[in-house]
């Protein structure tokens, strides 16, 4: 069975974003991109909230994220992709599917197709509702040596305790420390 894997960078001060939906604090170096690029060729299908989709589909397609990092960029581009929308008329970034209901059953009938894992980047309030059904299978969370004080915590509005375990930890010379954990079901 697939696995589904939520990423997602956060400041050491907990927030995923500002309070202005900023991230230009995101801690990206090679080594960061080496390990971006080694997660992304190991998903097949990527998953995304309205909100991560603009701010994705507004980037990752463009000249700017092409040139500054081609490699990125065209895995993120040609990777396919879900949206998952109440409120999108249409998704038009490449090989894109728009879903508007019952997101819980197509996570699940999803997981039980073949092939390689699934991953969701941001998209917090969507991955809500996928914690409270127990469908999210790891959680990586990069941890960025920055403290912004305030903004979006990625756990914003769980209404029960999410119970962790540790998979494995990574260290960066940047100061980023990747966390995977596991839900404990």
């Amino acid at each position: 069975m697939r696995k589904l894997i939520f990423q997602n960078a956060v400041t050491i001060d907990g927030f995923f974003e500002g309070p202005n939906r900023e991230i230009d604090w995101h801690n990206v170096d090679d080594e960061f991109n080496s390990m971006a690029e080694e997660f992304l060729n190991s998903v097949d299908l990527l998953i995304f909230g309205r909100v991560t989709y603009e701010l994705m589909e507004s980037y990752w397609p463009t000249p700017a994220a092409l040139n500054d990092d081609h490699v990125i960029a065209k895995l993120m581009n040609d990777i396919p992709k879900i949206v998952f929308s109440r409120t999108l008329n249409k998704a038009v970034w490449n090989n894109t599917r728009l879903i508007k209901e019952n997101l819980t059953g197509e996570i699940k009938n999803l997981k039980k197709q073949p092939g390689k894992n699934m991953a969701i980047f941001g998209s917090s309030d969507l991955s809500l509702e996928l914690i409270e059904n127990n469908l999210i299978d790891e959680f990586r969370i990069i941890l960025n040596p920055v403290a912004i004080g305030n903004g979006k915590t990625i756990f914003n509005g769980i209404k029960e305790r999410l119970k962790l375990k540790l998979l494995n930890t990574r260290a960066f010379k940047s100061g980023n420390v990747l966390i995977c954990y596991s839900q404990i079901k």
